[in-house]
């Protein structure tokens, strides 16, 4: 249901941040669909790109909590809601620890949490962590500085085995022994130090004619490598069980995913929670212990209209579900 409450589309213009642009900024304010005063939490605040439309198409929001993991961007994040600062309250922690978080502030229950789990424009090409494989920084790749293993570590200390195992589970790269191979035999003659390096012995690894025509060679490795030291998929899974349990009844859970490994966990646990009592219909009690924690609003995905497709490429891959409180 679209709320009546969002102004017609086009009446506001989109902000011009120099570094992101925030996806699917239409659909994420129509499917919250906030009640008036609502508390709305933004779990990955990032540059507050999604925060600045929702406070700007409710203007009766009572609070807003931000949260990230990333350090870098919450002074940004703060000066670009600057206008609401009042009713914003921005938060160094990750996301998996939104109901303790809201609970810290006196908040039982919120109207409805964004989830935007995409890697920033400034994340690659500002924060010179090594995430992006255009630019020639230390690798490092942790999201949250205080993480132990970076980047470097792992592509300099583990075992080939172990490599290939990683980019084969989170980046499915079908090229990963090859790759993991060529990383073992590079560090034996010097450390791997930056992305520009790890980037260039992945080129090499693999056959030119199976390069891909639209990303660089490297991208599936990177991926892998991100989420491995950030263990993004396991917090993805524990986020969303938090996350419901703090959604109030009717408010939604709205999240964006940029890799199909991402959406599989998003789509299978909207599935698990929707599912009411197991049990007979003839057994007078409750056996299994399931109820019905959400109702899945979107049944399939819900992607990026073309024309934001072609004005805002990275667009391209997202793919959004949202679920609802019961």
């Amino acid at each position: 249901m679209v709320s009546k409450r969002i102004r017609a589309a086009g009446a506001s213009s989109e902000p011009q941040e120099q570094f992101h642009s925030p996806v699917m900024v239409k659909e994420v304010v129509e499917y919250l669909d906030l009640p008036e005063g609502a508390i709305v939490v933004d779990s990955t605040v990032g540059l507050g790109g999604h925060s600045e439309h929702i406070l700007n198409e409710y203007p009766s929001i009572s609070k807003l909590i931000g949260m990230d993991v990333d350090q870098a961007t919450i002074s940004l994040a703060k000066g670009r809601l600057s206008a609401n600062a009042e009713k914003v309250e921005i938060v160094n922690r990750n996301f998996i620890h939104i109901k303790n978080t809201v609970n810290s502030m006196g908040i039982e229950y919120v109207d409805g949490i964004i989830a935007d789990l995409g890697i920033s424009s400034f994340q690659l090409e500002r924060s010179g962590k090594g995430f992006s494989f255009n630019r020639n920084e230390f690798l490092d790749m942790r999201m949250d500085a205080g993480l132990q293993f970076s980047a470097y570590d792992l592509v300099n200390e583990m075992r080939g085995e172990e490599l290939e195992y990683i980019l084969r589970k989170y980046g499915e790269e079908k090229f990963a022994r090859r790759i993991a191979n060529s990383i073992v035999k590079s560090r034996t003659k010097k450390p791997i130090q930056t992305s520009f390096e790890l980037a260039s012995i992945i080129s090499n690894s693999i056959p030119k004619k199976f390069h891909p025509k639209k990303t660089h060679p490297a991208t599936k490795t990177f991926q892998a490598l991100r989420i491995s030291i950030n263990n993004e998929l396991d917090n993805l899974a524990i986020f969303i069980e938090e996350a419901v349990k703090t959604l109030n009844t009717g408010a939604r859970l709205v999240i964006i995913s940029f890799h199909s490994l991402e959406d599989r966990i998003v789509k299978n646990m909207f599935r698990k929670l929707d599912c009411p009592c197991a049990c007979p219909p003839d057994l007078p009690v409750c056996a299994c212990g399931k109820f019905q924690q959400v109702r899945r609003v979107t049944r399939s995905v819900v992607r990026p209209g073309r024309r934001e497709v072609e004005e805002n490429p990275k667009a391209r891959s997202s793919k959004m579900r949202v679920a609802e409180g019961v």
